[in-house]
């Protein structure tokens, strides 16, 4: 199963999000989603949306400004 990779930089709260999850809604259980995003309140958000939404985020990182994010899906 490949993962799937999104680029939501250039975008504010809460469109990054919002995006997400309707692309999230598109893919498999169990997939990959890696998504990058320069919000500066990104790494909040990520966090705060599979928690509430039981996807799992598997890793955050950040370089220059530039949030990855990688989720995978739950059911």
């Amino acid at each position: 199963m490949q993962k799937q990779i999104f680029d939501f930089t250039g975008l504010k709260c809460p469109l990054p999000v919002l995006k997400a999850r309707r692309a999230l809604k598109s893919m498999a259980t169990g997939q990959l989603a890696e998504i990058t995003a320069d919000d500066p309140a990104a790494p909040i958000d990520f966090q705060h949306f599979c928690e509430t939404s039981g996807h799992t985020l598997e890793q955050q990182s950040e370089q220059d400004g530039l949030f990855t994010f990688l989720i995978r899906k739950s059911n």
